[in-house]
């Protein structure tokens, strides 16, 4: 894998301040398959300063010039699907359909969503005697985890582009690759100088002295809630804005009257992709007693197809795969009855954990309220739909969900009073335009579409 050995500052590859770099290593055979450098406060500084500079130029850009600076990098996103593809599985240990797929596609869906917003979207409108102006707010400071690496990183930077702010990234140090991907993209795709920069680094120190920057005005962060709640905390007290898009523990409610082959089938493979990685993935399938043991007997049919290093690739490293086994135990523990997989290595090489499913799990369980992080569906049983619905809300966490139903009429009555940010129903598509973002300790504001696209602006009033 190609790495750059600098950072992508005001429009150049530059040298890191400190000599420190960061080992990628590809999860799937525990081989380093490149360094990047290790950025220090300094280098933070540097992209900050650069992101403050171009500011100006780039929010007063009309918007159909941003957006066409959007197709264009859309474009080139496009044109290098398959070398995206190749890096992710390389960093991440995605199976390469996955990555060409989801990984290197659906952020070429989202950059087009971005371009046509910004060509589109009403800036100003007139709200009696007064004109209300929407403003970029500034320069942004983006956060990206490691389990979408492109995906977060074009959910964020291109809403920002679109509002006329100036970004830095700081990329998880997991997958630094495919954020050097996209440094390169968008200086392929004309973007100006210092309007899109890049810092690799550990969490620690670039993404802390990034959150703690006083030039950055407002943080995008995904990734844990435990750090969510550091950023939040380090942005309220500078009375910057912040937006976090934290864990899961969704619920995939099964009404009695639903297809139940087809939602423990889509239920099954919703927990498996990504190798669990996914903060929306509905980890908690809750089943009416009647039909509890059948839905058991469908997802120990359904999880034995993915094969690790076939249909399911690795978790991201070692800390991973040690935290996901430690669940696994956890569940066998307390109780849970295991009916698929279990916490021993079904590989001899490469970060794998075995595709788990358990039964009999209770509300109180600590794999049904804890977010995994791995290929791990738990399994609860319910006595009527009021239950299902105190078990569904029954978490720290809103995020995600799914409801299934004899129609969609009964589904969508059902999700109404879940406490969560987005629900599937019976098996809804993904849409670039609809909002995502939880409810309670899932985060703060929201990404993709128009709802997106606000969180990087800022409301200001003319009175006539």
């Amino acid at each position: 894998m190609k790495a750059h050995d600098g950072m992508y500052i005001g429009g150049e590859w530059r040298p890191a301040v400190g000599q420190d770099t960061i080992a990628v290593v590809n999860p799937a055979d525990e081989k380093v398959i490149g360094h990047v450098p290790a950025g220090t406060a300094e280098d933070v500084d540097a992209a900050v300063r650069a992101a403050r500079a171009a500011f100006p130029g780039w929010a007063a850009t009309p918007p159909a010039e941003r957006a066409a600076r959007i197709t264009a990098l859309r474009d080139v996103l496009a044109a290098r699907k398959e070398e995206i593809a190749e890096t992710v599985t390389a960093e991440l240990g995605s199976p390469l359909p996955l990555s060409q797929a989801v990984h290197a596609g659906v952020p070429v869906l989202v950059a087009g969503s971005y371009a046509e917003l910004a060509a589109s979207y009403s800036f100003e409108e007139k709200l009696g005697n007064s004109t209300v102006l929407l403003e970029p707010v500034g320069v942004v400071g983006a956060i990206t985890p490691w389990n979408y690496p492109l995906h977060q990183i074009v959910a964020k930077v291109a809403p920002a582009l679109a509002a006329g702010c100036t970004v830095v990234l700081k990329p998880a140090e997991d997958t630094p690759l495919t954020a050097q991907l996209f440094a390169e993209a968008t200086e392929e795709a004309g973007l100006p100088a210092g309007v899109f920069n890049l810092v690799t680094g550990v969490g620690a120190v670039a993404g802390q002295a990034l959150a703690e920057h006083e030039d950055v005005d407002l943080v995008s962060f995904t990734g844990s809630t435990a750090v969510g709640r550091q950023i939040g905390a380090t942005a309220g007290a500078a009375v910057k804005r912040v937006a976090l898009e934290l864990g899961g523990k969704s619920a995939n409610v099964i009404l009695p009257g639903a297809d139940l082959a087809k939602a423990v089938n889509v239920g099954v493979a919703n927990v498996m992709s990504n190798s669990g990685q996914t903060c929306s993935a509905w980890t908690r399938m809750l089943v009416d007693a009647e039909r509890y043991e059948e839905a058991v007997s469908l997802a120990a049919t359904a999880v034995a197809k993915y094969v690790p290093g076939e249909r399911v690739g690795p978790v991201v490293n070692a800390k991973q795969q040690a935290r996901v086994r430690g669940y696994i135990e956890k569940g066998i523990e307390e109780g849970a009855r295991l009916v698929a997989g279990g916490p021993e290595a079904p590989k001899d090489q490469g970060y794998y954990v075995s595709p788990t499913v358990f039964a009999d799990v209770t509300p109180g369980m600590t794999i049904a309220q804890e977010e995994i992080f791995g290929p791990v569906l738990s399994i609860l049983r319910y006595e009527d739909v009021d239950d299902a619905l105190r078990i569904a809300n029954d978490t720290v966490y809103g995020l995600a969900g799914a409801v299934w139903g004899a129609d969609d009429a009964e589904a969508v009555a059902f999700a109404r009073r879940m406490d969560t940010g987005q629900v599937d129903i019976n098996g809804g598509r993904f849409n670039p335009l609809a909002p995502f973002g939880g409810y309670k300790q899932s985060g703060v504001g929201r990404e993709l579409g128009p709802h997106g696209l606000s969180e990087y602006l800022q409301t200001k009033s003319l009175q006539f």
